[in-house]
C-alpha cells in the first residue's frame, strides 16, 4: 500500500470512529430525552435547597425552558456515552503504538475518565452547595434571589469543566515524566510554585468565596502530589536525580 492510500485508509478509519462516537451519543441522548426535566431538576437541586423558603428559579426567554433541559441532556449523554467514546479512540490510535505504549495509555485513559467523573462528583456534592449558600447567605434585604435556568446550566458546566480539569492533574503529571519532559526531582522543586498557581486558579475560575477557591486548590496540589508518587513509581531510579 501506497503511502497516499495509507493516508486515506486513515481517514476513513477515523471518518468511521467518530461517525460511531456521534452515534453513541445519539443513542444515549434519545433515551434520556423523555426524562429531560428530571435530569434538570437533579442538576439543579444544589441550587434549589440553598434558596429560601419559597424561592424559585426563571426563564427570562421564550424558548429557555425548552433548550436548557435538552442542553443538561446533551451533556449527560456525552457523559454516560463516554466509555464508548474512548473505546472508538483507543481503537483507532492502538494499531499505532508500541506494546510499552499500550500498556501505558490504556490505564491512563481509564484513569482520566474516573478523576474527570470524580471531579464532576466534587464540584455537585461538595462544591455547588458551599457556592450556592455563600451566594444566597449575601444577598441584601429585600432582594428575591431567582435565577434565569439558562445562565444556571453555563455556571454549573463552567465549575463542572474546571474542576473536571483540576482532577487530571496526576495524569498530567505521569505523562509529562513519561515523554520526559520533567523528572520527578523537577516536579518536587516546583511544589511552590505549583502551590501557588493552583490558588490562583481557584482565584480566577471559582466565584469570589475564599472557600471554593481552597476547594479547588487544595484538591489540585494533592492530586499533583499524588501525580509525583506514581510518576517516581514508574520512573526508574536514576533518572528521579537528573537536573
Amino acid at each position: 500500500m501506497s503511502s497516499k492510500e495509507e493516508f486515506f485508509s486513515h481517514l476513513l478509519e477515523l471518518r468511521n470512529r467518530l461517525l460511531k462516537i456521534v452515534a453513541g451519543i445519539l443513542v444515549v441522548m434519545l433515551a434520556l430525552v423523555p426524562f429531560a426535566n428530571d435530569i434538570y431538576q437533579f442538576l439543579a437541586t444544589p441550587l434549589m435547597q440553598a434558596l429560601p423558603e419559597g424561592g424559585q428559579m426563571i426563564a427570562t426567554e421564550v424558548t429557555t425552558p425548552f433548550f436548557v433541559p435538552l442542553k443538561v441532556v446533551m451533556l449527560a449523554a456525552f457523559i454516560i456515552s463516554s466509555p464508548h467514546t474512548l473505546y472508538q479512540i483507543w481503537a483507532f490510535i492502538a494499531p499505532g503504538l508500541y506494546a510499552n505504549e499500550r500498556h501505558l495509555v490504556a490505564p491512563l485513559v481509564i484513569t482520566s475518565v474516573f478523576l474527570f467523573l470524580c471531579g464532576m462528583a466534587f464540584a455537585y456534592f461538595l462544591v455547588f452547595p458551599t457556592v450556592f449558600g455563600f451566594i444566597t447567605s449575601t444577598a441584601p434585604e429585600g432582594v428575591a434571589v431567582m435565577t434565569d435556568i439558562g445562565k444556571y446550566l453555563d455556571f454549573s458546566i463552567g465549575l463542572f469543566i474546571a474542576f473536571s480539569l483540576a482532577f487530571e492533574t496526576p495524569v498530567a503529571v505521569v505523562l509529562m515524566v513519561a515523554a520526559g519532559m520533567v523528572t520527578v526531582a523537577s516536579l518536587r522543586q516546583a511544589r511552590a510554585y505549583v502551590i501557588v498557581g493552583a490558588f490562583v486558579i481557584g482565584a480566577i475560575i471559582t466565584p469570589p468565596d475564599i472557600i471554593s477557591q481552597f476547594m479547588l486548590a487544595i484538591p489540585m496540589w494533592l492530586l499533583y502530589e499524588i501525580g509525583i508518587v506514581v510518576a517516581g513509581m514508574m520512573q526508574r531510579p536514576s533518572q528521579q536525580f537528573e537536573h
